[in-house]
């Protein structure tokens, strides 16, 4: 007889989840009781219009931002009301971003970027790490950039040395906002399939922040928010599926 297997463990979660900004009248509501669950081995993609609180929900949820009300956890560790200092370690050894500024270290050259986040840590990748890490730095087409700091590279290869730089520590939780919004379509595709495989190889919970519905094809499960609020939470999509989701959303507005 064949069973049905276990739901993945819940890398983070957030329960009744709002953010509001401003006071009386001039108040902007970006979340508004907001529960959502994010899973190991999965990538998740969250779409939804301009100004609709995607953005304001991966800052929440990666401990970046506070909520107005409500409660998260990353994994069993629930961070509602955590201090800066401890929250800087639970970002650091759990959680890596990838923002669209790149976020790069000026002064370092991109191998000295990709090991950033193992330097805070005050230690070195061990050889499984390490051999990790090259891969990232071989798929993404770095191996001739190691040398180069930031200012010496192109706006997508330094998004390349975010990506390889958040994913290199293998931490639990991956934040990506539009990972691929200034790559040419071919590297595009490259960092999608990476992401795709850190999810499924390594059970990392990978959630990315995207306008493009090709990007969000390659998500095991699509979140659409619109007004602040989940409007649906849908498996794996076509692109086309996807813009017509969003499409029918913002002709509703």
């Amino acid at each position: 007889m064949h069973q049905t297997p276990p739901p993945a463990p819940v890398v983070a979660r957030v329960e009744g989840l709002s953010k509001s900004y401003g006071q009386g009248a001039a108040a902007v509501t970006a979340l508004d009781g907001v529960t959502l669950e994010l899973r190991r081995g999965e990538l998740t993609a969250i779409m939804g219009p301009s100004g609709s609180g995607k953005s304001t929900l991966m800052h929440i949820m990666a401990g970046l931002d506070t909520p107005t009300s409500g409660r998260l956890w990353i994994g069993d560790q629930e961070i509602t009301g955590l201090g800066d200092t401890e929250l800087t370690l639970i970002r650091r050894r759990q959680v890596g971003f990838v923002f669209q500024s790149f976020n790069l270290v000026p002064t370092l050259d991109v191998a000295g970027n990709i090991r950033f986040p193992f330097e805070l840590d005050g230690r070195r990748p061990d050889a499984a790490e390490q051999a990790w890490i090259d891969t990232l730095i071989d798929s993404l087409g770095l191996r001739e950039r190691l040398r180069h700091r930031p200012s010496e590279l192109s706006g997508g290869q330094q998004q390349r040395v975010a990506i390889a730089r958040a994913l290199g520590s293998r931490p639990e939780l991956v934040f990506a906002d539009e990972p691929t919004g200034s790559l040419d379509s071919r590297t595009g595709r490259e960092v999608l399939a990476l992401l795709a495989a850190a999810a499924a190889d390594y059970g990392q919970g990978i959630v990315m922040v995207t306008h493009d519905p090709i990007a969000a094809s390659h998500a095991d499960r699509v979140v659409f928010i619109n007004d602040g609020r989940i409007v649906a939470d849908e498996g794996r999509m076509s692109a086309a599926a996807a813009s017509d989701f969003v499409l029918g959303i913002e002709v509703a507005r």
